[in-house]
């Protein structure tokens, strides 16, 4: 009797010991999901979004096995280079908020799918931007996508950077100067913007819409192409592309000029503790003190509506614009965060370049117009910095201009 209860208990403890053995689940032949993305970005961001592409890789190992692959494409270009091969182009796509509305006609973008919870994370400012209609189609990204004035406080003191006629006398008494880039018809607007003259687009969402030339109102269009000619007479002042305003800073010829944020660092390490920001000043213009207005805007992260990854491509999207990211982005970049958090870190409110830019957005409007409205407003102000050298009657200019911007 012994014996066959002995065997019985060896008998439960084998079934028992089988019982609780662990057999692993069988691996797949064919290994984990390969997913090959690729990745449009300003070449200047190439080193920073390496590093968080390699993070993103890092924190999804073993889930997938990647291919991602960065390439330096204009964030103003990439409307036009994404849509020439919309299915042959980037999953996830760097661009300047002025082009979604033409990317989400075009079927480039679909809508966020966690548009709620991106929404709350992010500014205000930077989900209208990112938004159409109401519908979220993009990352914020950056909130920064505008412009003020960085001046040499060798030079000015808080009460002269007020008026750029008296900045522009003071840098001509030191042999010096002020620039802005008149080449530049984003830079333009800043004459314009608060003298009750208009520019916009149409509800089709193409054509603008200009008054600029208008001649009636307490300013009229003449009033600001003379004013224009006034600022560009002085010795202490010259239009100057974005480059030559750096290379103005760093060989002590330009005292101050009109810029962004991506420029910080650089004026900072040529100026030391003479690196002084602002919101752009006021101008004279027909008897009046007129304050500068300038673009306002943000960059976005696009998921390509074609993708082949799409549920890859939205995380890489969404990692790339989270709050440690875009933190991140400032402290390498100096480039002001659209997420809340991010936006509202010491490091960011003590940035006098993002101060400068937060005192200058009580005069700035998102910038929304169509692509009529450059080149004209180029070659108008290329022609007001150049002192108007044919003579051509005010009037016929900024009608030429209005028309060309207006064109369908």
């Amino acid at each position: 009797m012994k014996r066959i209860i002995c065997l019985l208990l060896t008998l439960a403890l084998l079934l028992t010991g089988c019982g609780k053995k662990e057999v692993p689940p069988p691996e797949s032949p064919a290994g984990p999901e390969t997913v090959r993305l690729t990745v449009w970005g300003a070449a200047e961001d190439e080193a920073l979004m390496e590093e968080m592409i390699a993070s993103f890789q890092a924190r999804y190992a073993g889930e997938a096995s990647f291919s991602i692959t960065y390439q330096a494409q204009g964030e103003s270009g990439c409307k036009d280079a994404l849509l020439a091969d919309l299915e042959g182009g980037p999953d996830v796509f760097t661009f300047a908020d002025d082009q979604l509305s033409a990317l989400a006609a075009a079927g480039a973008l679909d809508p966020v799918e966690n548009a709620a919870e991106i929404a709350a994370a992010s500014l205000t400012a930077a989900v209208e931007a990112a938004s159409v209609g109401g519908t979220l189609y993009a990352y914020p990204l950056t909130a920064d996508n505008g412009y003020f004035l960085y001046y040499n406080k060798a030079y000015f003191s808080p009460e002269d950077v007020e008026s750029l006629n008296r900045m522009t006398d003071i840098a001509a008494q030191a042999g010096r100067l002020v620039v802005m880039d008149w080449s530049s018809a984003w830079y333009v607007y800043a004459f314009f913007g608060n003298t009750g003259l208009e520019v916009g687009l149409n509800d089709d969402g193409i054509t603008n819409y200009c008054t600029w030339n208008s001649q009636e109102g307490p300013i009229r269009g003449v009033d600001v192409a003379q004013a224009m000619l006034d600022i560009a007479a002085s010795p202490g002042f010259a239009s100057r592309t974005d480059e030559e305003f750096l290379a103005g800073v760093r060989d002590g010829s330009v005292i101050a000029g009109v810029s962004g944020v991506w420029n910080d660092m650089a004026v900072q390490e040529a100026w030391g503790e003479n690196a002084g920001a602002a919101r752009l000043p006021a101008f004279t213009c027909a008897g009046q003190e007129v304050r500068m207005a300038s673009f306002s805007g943000c960059k976005l992260i696009g998921v390509n509506a074609y993708s082949q990854s799409p549920v890859w491509a939205a995380r890489l999207a969404e990692w790339i614009t989270s709050r440690e990211n875009q933190a991140r982005r400032f402290a390498l970049r100096g480039q002001g965060p659209a997420n809340i958090q991010a936006a509202e870190s010491p490091e960011v409110q003590d940035s006098p370049a993002i101060a400068a830019l937060l005192a200058q957005s009580e005069f700035s409007q998102l910038q929304r117009v169509g692509g009529k409205f450059w080149d004209p407003v180029s070659e108008f102000a290329g022609n007001m910095a150049r002192g108007n050298p044919s003579g051509t009657d005010l009037q016929s200019q900024l009608d030429h201009m209005a028309e060309g911007v207006t064109a369908r």
